[in-house]
């Protein structure tokens, strides 16, 4: 099958890649010409663990190619892919122009197109978008209905940041929400090489699917979080507590690890896009709303347990290593450390970061403070060192070596305390230093 995928970000690139492995013809699309260049090259816009080698093989094998075109790449296939972004408006709605715009090109394609064709939305969008808006673009500029000229299909991604091509080709579930019976046989075909359930839903259902998925996650995240602030006050350890809830098997142990609080593309905007949805249906979300304001807590209360440690702040150096919002990826969206930072900031200290891939980024972001290119010097360099990323060049470090350091923070269990000597430590959900 000829498949086109329609913008090259984390899901458009491994969508492209998993059609790719699975034995199909894959055009990538993209207006941006050099991110289309470092692609062709075998080099990933971002950083995700076993992207490039992928890429290289696939444009060997002439089983890859790209296109800035996105009405070219759509009427040579015969599956399209949307794949272009959605972020969050100021007001934390979905921004919706570029998906309307790349419905409008596919549209403007099917309208010469011979045959059946079947667009797929593999965007996030809100609830009812695909048969709303997307539908509309693409009725509008075809000239044909949905179901009848062309079939269209809602399947959300549910990829991990630096595990992304693990989970694409390893997937949980394929969700497929479509209100014709052609769309759900052609998409079944496609991904049935998986081994994996593929459920059938209606576009809407699917849509909810993701976001229900993710605002789920981030519930049991700032669920863990207000308990680890209740355990550090009671003198027990929320790991200890935690390790005896997940044994219950209604539960499970996944996603009970307290943190300085979820970040990244899809968590934050997931949840206050779903928010946003709510209100306009004059729905209340007290759940949701709380999800939002408890991940709000926890950078600062970090930045008070480190004052609490060091006396003050003011005129302290204080280190951050790990400035992406989760180890092998260098995504830097909302990341807790920035909050976290200024913060320090705020309170009169002097920041240094590190961080092994997302220091570029985060320079575009950041506050007024220091960068270092290792970790060793970035922590000689400090009074405290505050740990957020938990990459595992971090876990190998000898503290002992560091003799002006007086106290660590760990804001994601990564340090062996036994290893600290005279270094003041405290971990989130610990009880209190």
């Amino acid at each position: 099958m000829r498949t086109a995928v329609i913008g090259c970000g984390y899901v458009g690139l491994t969508t492209g890649l998993t059609l790719a492995e699975l034995g199909y013809d894959v055009v990538l699309v993209d207006t941006d010409k050099r991110k289309l260049s470092a692609v062709r090259e075998g080099r990933s816009p971002f950083y995700e663990p076993g992207v490039d080698e992928l890429l290289k093989k696939h444009f060997k094998a002439g089983t890859l190619r790209t296109m800035d075109d996105a009405l070219e790449a759509s009427r040579w296939a015969e599956i399209v892919f949307i794949a272009v972004g959605t972020p969050s408006r100021e007001d934390g709605s979905m921004e919706d122009r570029y998906i309307r715009e790349a419905a409008r090109q596919i549209g403007r394609s099917l309208k010469s197109a011979r045959g059946f064709r079947t667009v797929v939305v593999k965007s996030t969008v809100v609830p009812g978008t695909t048969i709303g808006t997307i539908r509309s673009a693409l009725e509008r500029a075809s000239g044909k209905r949905a179901g009848k000229g062309f079939g269209l299909a809602m399947c959300p991604e549910f990829l991990r940041e630096g595990s992304a091509m693990q989970d694409s080709l390893h997937p949980d579930r394929v969700v497929v929400g479509t209100l014709d019976d052609r769309s759900f046989e052609t998409m079944s075909k496609l991904f049935s090489p998986l081994g994996s359930i593929i459920l059938r839903t209606s576009p809407t259902a699917a849509e909810m699917i993701k976001y229900a998925s993710n605002t789920f996650l981030a519930t049991k995240i700032s669920y863990v979080n207000e308990m680890s602030r209740l355990c550090e006050k009671l003198g027990v350890d929320v790991y200890d507590v935690m390790e005896g809830v997940g044994l219950d098997k209604r539960i499970s142990p996944h996603f009970l690890r307290a943190g300085v609080g979820f970040g990244g593309s899809c968590f934050p905007k997931d949840v206050s896009a779903l928010i946003h949805v709510a209100k306009g249906l004059d729905e209340p979300t007290p759940v949701m709303d709380s999800v939002m304001r408890t991940n709000d807590i926890q950078p600062r209360h970090l930045v008070d347990v480190l004052e609490r440690m060091l006396g003050t702040l003011k005129k302290r150096k204080v280190t951050v290593l790990g400035l992406a919002f989760k180890p092998d990826t260098d995504d830097v969206r909302e990341t807790r450390s920035l909050p976290v930072i200024k913060a320090l900031i705020r309170r009169g200290a002097e920041v240094g970061g590190h961080d092994p891939k997302a220091a570029l980024n985060f320079r575009t972001i950041a506050p007024d403070m220091t960068f270092f290119d290792d970790a060793a010097t970035a922590i000689e360099w400090a009074d405290a060192v505050v740990l957020m990323t938990e990459w595992n060049e971090y876990r190998s470090i000898d503290w002992g070596q560091h003799k002006y350091l007086k106290a660590i923070i760990d804001g994601r269990r990564t340090i062996d305390p036994s290893r600290l000597g005279r270094i003041k430590y405290w971990s989130m959900g610990s009880p209190l230093p």
